[in-house]
């Protein structure tokens, strides 16, 4: 295994000589995207530079504390959301982004999402028939298998169970994992360096070929002169996350990969040329909400690998169909859930004295909604997104299908989160599900998948960069991460975005040779 050398910004030893370096590439953000173009470009020979905001974690740093993990593993300690609160959004950093803490699934986009991008939103690269062998080296590169039966924990047999006595859609799900001690723990950090993701895979290769990889430094803005990206300019991220020394690094190309989320912000901040009003325009959030059945055998739905069974009996990717929810088991650790769980005083008490002998199945759906992300300044963005008339109906119908799949798993008792808890017991009961009326924090809705900010296309009228992720106005800028998506993909996109950044990183290589 490579060993991966990270360079602290808040260090004393952090490279001095690195100001006054011309690289040919500075990739912002090492997560899945930032990784394996850097990973590209380092490997065709251009000198890299990763820069990333957040801190590097060894696996005997994972604690396996919410407390410790949270604020260290994403922003704002998992408290960020939406203007209104209405959309908790989490989105991972250190070295590694999001792939510190995601679960390791691993799911292409599916056919017709692919199909939509190449045939309708100008995007022909990106056919699923021109996309697959990336697909292919990206699932080798990571080490991608199918998990089985045995790999399935109470918590997504009680789904599996479900499923299969309604005769849904279902299937095991794909990983990238390999030595994992079936802890519980993935979103937290994995204490025993089981992920095959960025950190442990992807940067060292980089790092192999000559990469230079940075930790604990923020890009606040993208130099250019109008017509061309130049470098950027740099805080060091203190200890109490207080902006520390600038630096200033010049590059022949940047690679903006800070997530759907910062991505646009930087864009906004740095004044990029944006003609057309597309910067951070079109938000999709794929917002979840998690549905409890209270059983009556233990659960114990914290122990072993998180998320290895789907349902997608209720996942159409047609334009405005009724049904566009993912279906997924999902668990917390008693601070999440306690923070989710709704009810007070003894309510809420009698159902985290249940805690194990739940479980629970969540519904995620594939947004149409357009949210926005705007710049607060110094780095901070503001998100606004209100889910659509037909958007909350498919949400409902989602989380009706989770309930359902509790119910015919055999729950006694399932608690849907509205502000005021329905409470289902019988098929009867499931009815008054959809006659909801959704509203910000009714039910409060959790995003783990933000992606589209910047869209890509090659009508520079409608997106922010072409389908390789060049940006349409400013030379030598390219985005590879999940905000170029053009739509929702109505599942995990780790292996999307990896590839994206596997792409891109061609592009850059092939750009840098023709000069």
């Amino acid at each position: 295994m490579a060993f991966l050398r990270v360079h602290s910004a808040r260090e004393a030893a952090f490279p001095t000589d690195l100001e006054r370096r011309v690289f040919d590439l500075i990739v912002v953000g090492s997560g899945a995207g930032g990784s394996m173009c850097a990973r590209r470009a380092a490997q065709a020979g251009l000198s890299v530079l990763v820069l990333e905001a957040g801190s590097h974690h060894l696996p005997s740093d994972m604690t396996q504390k919410e407390g410790d993990m949270m604020p260290r593993l994403f922003y704002d300690a998992g408290g960020r959301a939406t203007s209104d609160g209405a959309v908790t959004v989490l989105h991972g950093r250190g070295i590694g982004g999001s792939t510190l803490h995601n679960t390791n699934l691993c799911k292409r986009a599916p056919e017709a999402v692919l199909k939509k991008w190449a045939d309708d939103l100008h995007c022909p690269a990106w056919h699923p028939d021109r996309v697959s062998k990336d697909y292919d080296f990206v699932e080798k590169e990571l080490h991608v298998s199918v998990l089985t039966q045995e790999d399935t924990n109470r918590n997504n047999d009680v789904m599996r169970r479900g499923v299969e006595k309604l005769g849904w859609r279902g299937g095991f799900l794909k990983h990238n994992r390999v030595g994992c001690q079936r802890s519980g723990f993935c979103d937290l950090g994995c204490a025993y360096d089981a992920k095959e993701n960025a950190a442990k895979i992807v940067l060292p290769a980089a790092q192999s070929f000559g990469a230079v990889v940075c930790a604990d430094v923020r890009v606040s803005t993208l130099l250019h002169d109008g017509k061309r990206v130049q470098g950027v300019v740099a805080r060091a991220v203190q200890r109490d996350g207080t902006d520390g020394k600038t630096y200033r690094f010049l590059s022949r190309a940047v690679c903006v990969a800070a997530s759907a989320v910062l991505s646009p912000v930087l864009l906004l901040d740095s004044q990029v040329p944006d003609p057309h009003r597309q910067i951070g325009q079109r938000l999709r959030l794929h917002p979840g909400v998690a549905v409890g059945g209270c059983f009556p055998e233990k659960i114990e739905a914290w122990k072993g690998i998180p998320q290895s069974y789907e349902c997608t009996e209720k996942l159409d990717f047609s334009d405005g169909a009724v049904d566009r929810c993912w279906l997924i088991p999902v668990f917390a650790h008693p601070g999440g859930l306690a923070g989710l769980q709704p009810g007070f005083g003894t309510t809420h008490a009698k159902a985290m004295r249940s805690y194990s002998h739940m479980a629970a199945v969540a519904a995620m759906l594939h947004d149409e909604t357009k949210g926005t992300v705007r710049s607060a300044g110094h780095g901070r963005p503001t998100l606004d997104y209100a889910l659509t008339p037909a958007d909350a109906s498919a949400l409902l119908r989602g989380i009706r299908a989770a309930a359902q799949i509790l119910l015919a798993a055999g729950a006694e008792e399932i608690t849907v989160p509205f502000a005021r808890p329905l409470l289902v017991r019988t098929e009867k009961d499931l009815e008054d599900i959809e006659r909801h009326r959704v509203r910000p924090l009714d039910p409060v809705l959790t995003s783990v998948h933000p992606m589209g900010s910047l869209p890509m296309g090659n009508d520079a009228r409608q997106a922010v960069v072409d389908e390789h992720g060049r940006h349409h106005q400013l030379g030598g800028l390219y985005v590879a991460d999940g905000s170029v998506f053009p739509t929702s993909i109505g599942g995990p996109p780790q292996i999307t975005i990896y590839t994206v950044g596997l792409r891109v990183g061609h592009a850059v290589v092939s750009d840098a040779k023709r000069g």
